[in-house]
């Protein structure tokens, strides 16, 4: 083993080493891209801000469509008020970014076809920053983004946009808050889970969440469901690390609450803070169980809302994610923009 600031304190393959010195690397990366004006596929436009600073710094990349299709009345010369999409991205807690090639080119895609404003989540990592970090950088998120809702009854009141520090024009000008919607790819689709769980009547400037749409969720537990019973350790085994490396303070392993909503004593999902919820799976991803008895579990629990199943069959985890250009990774884009826009 190498000495010095190379020896490794410890491995979670495929995705990271850390050393001894503290150092993290990050095995699994895709390029590191910025942001844009005017996205030449799509025509949507992408842009870097900060949401909070110093501590916690939390930051965010905001996309809006194809400004020159959005309409404008001769009489008020505002813009057509479109959906909102608070979207956390997947990685396992541990990977990942807003400002990653996949994730700008898949949100590109689908804010273009959904015809939405995106928020997408900075939330800090692990092991760096474990667990329950990115559910609280993800909830202040969500604060910040809705306290725009106030602000633009309050321009809306007095007939001017007054964009004043930390304030976001393309929130006030954009976003019919409304038609708010949560939304997350595996270990996004968990924050999306958990954050809609923390949601109640009278979160500061919502009516309510529209929607959340969870995709290949990052969900787990102890007691195997279906196929489960029969996988393969190996397959188990990784699904499990990941939580205990990154969480390493929760007490229930896991079944924490927060990684198997199904747990004894865990939260009734009668509570999840949306009207409705579309979730995806997809035959060949170990989780796909998870994602199957999530809507069980939903349907009977008391909750009223309304939930839909969406399954690609012939697809591994977060297939989309990796090449959008795929018929079925087309067909998944095109129900997630369904589901934004209804």
């Amino acid at each position: 083993m190498a000495s010095g600031n190379q020896e490794i304190a410890f491995e979670l393959l495929p995705l990271l080493r850390v050393y001894k010195d503290g150092r993290v690397e990050r095995l699994i990366a895709s390029e590191i891209v910025p942001s844009s004006l005017q996205d030449p596929e799509t025509g949507v436009s992408s842009k870097d801000i900060i949401i909070s600073s110093p501590d916690p710094s939390i930051s965010a990349r905001l996309y809006l469509p194809n400004i020159n299709k959005l309409a404008t009345t001769n009489s008020t010369q505002q813009h057509q008020k479109l959906p909102l999409l608070i979207y956390f991205h997947g990685g396992a807690f541990c990977i990942g970014s807003v400002a990653s090639f996949l994730h700008q080119r898949y949100l590109n895609l689908l804010v273009s076809q959904a015809n939405v404003v995106a928020v997408s989540v900075e939330y800090r990592l692990a092991p760096e920053h474990p667990l329950p970090t990115a559910y609280e950088d993800c909830w202040a998120a969500l604060q910040w983004v809705l306290s725009h809702s106030k602000k633009q009854e309050e321009d809306l009141q007095h007939a001017t946009f007054n964009h004043g520090f930390n304030n976001e024009p393309w929130l006030i000008d954009y976003v019919d808050f409304s038609r708010v919607f949560l939304g997350g790819d595996s270990a996004g689709a968990n924050i999306a889970h958990n954050v809609a769980m923390r949601v109640t009547d009278g979160l500061d400037g919502l009516r309510s969440i529209r929607g959340a749409f969870l995709v290949h969720p990052y969900f787990w537990g102890s007691d195997p469901i279906g196929s489960e019973t029969g996988m393969d350790p190996g397959r188990k085994s990784i699904v499990e690390r990941i939580w205990l490396f990154v969480s390493p303070l929760s007490s229930d392993g896991i079944d924490d609450p927060m990684f198997n909503p199904f747990a004894p004593g865990a939260p009734s999902l009668s509570g999840l803070g949306c009207e409705k919820v579309l979730v995806c799976v997809a035959g060949k991803d170990t989780l796909i169980e998870r994602g199957r008895f999530y809507c069980e579990k939903l349907k009977s629990s008391g909750w009223e809302g309304e939930v839909e199943l969406f399954e690609n069959e012939e697809e591994g985890h977060a297939f989309h994610i990796y090449d959008p250009a795929t018929k079925n990774a087309q067909l998944l884009i095109k129900r997630l923009a369904l589901f934004l826009n209804h």
